[in-house]
């Protein structure tokens, strides 16, 4: 009998008039999306029980690193060899990480999602944060556009520099100043400008 409602059920969705299927539609959208920020949230909030000073040092420094100052002195030490593989990493790192900043911050100034000690009462950061928004993670953005612009260069740097992009963007979330799915926009985002960068050299 519940196979026989489940068929009828389609049935009449198959068969209502056009503006009612689309409400029905929209209305189970729009629960998978309350679904998914809730797993978002509650993702974020269960990485909290993996503090321990000695962790949150840690993230604190790859974070440091993943901030526009960080990736500045990388790329300046890479020009300072003044050997033309240096320059050439240099160049890919300020190429890469300038289009993954543009992308990320305009779409923060465009969706205007809040930072989780915003939204959720209670909430305290591990680290202090640079503005008020929060999807997609910049630092993220900008870690996995240069692990992408680097791949294939000299000395296995493209593997190193991805295991820090996954680094940085776990430690947004440990560090309570992004969401899980922040992170994953922002590596998507990120591998996109990486792969335009990798192409113009």
């Amino acid at each position: 009998m519940e196979a026989n409602r489940d068929h009828q059920g389609v049935q009449q969705l198959a068969t209502a008039p056009r503006g009612v299927a689309v409400g029905v539609t929209t209305v189970a959208a729009g629960g998978l999306f309350s679904r998914l920020l809730a797993w978002d949230q509650a993702t974020l909030l269960a990485a909290r029980r993996w503090r321990t000073p000695r962790r949150t040092v840690v993230a604190r420094a790859l974070t440091r690193l993943g901030d526009a100052s960080g990736w500045t002195f990388v790329g300046l030490a890479f020009f300072a060899t003044l050997h033309p593989i240096g320059t050439n990493l240099g160049l890919r790192l300020a190429v890469a990480a300038l289009f993954a900043t543009l992308l990320s911050q305009s779409l923060k100034r465009t969706l205007h999602r809040a930072r989780p000690d915003i939204a959720i009462a209670g909430f305290v950061p591990e680290a202090a944060n640079p503005d008020r928004f929060s999807f997609p993670s910049g630092h993220t953005c900008a870690a996995f556009a240069v692990a992408l612009a680097f791949v294939g260069v000299p000395f296995g740097l493209g593997t190193l520099f991805l295991a820090l992009a996954f680094a940085i963007g776990a430690s947004r979330v440990y560090l309570g100043a992004h969401y899980p799915l922040d992170v994953g926009a922002g590596a998507l985002l990120g591998s996109m400008a990486g792969l335009v960068t990798h192409l113009l050299f």
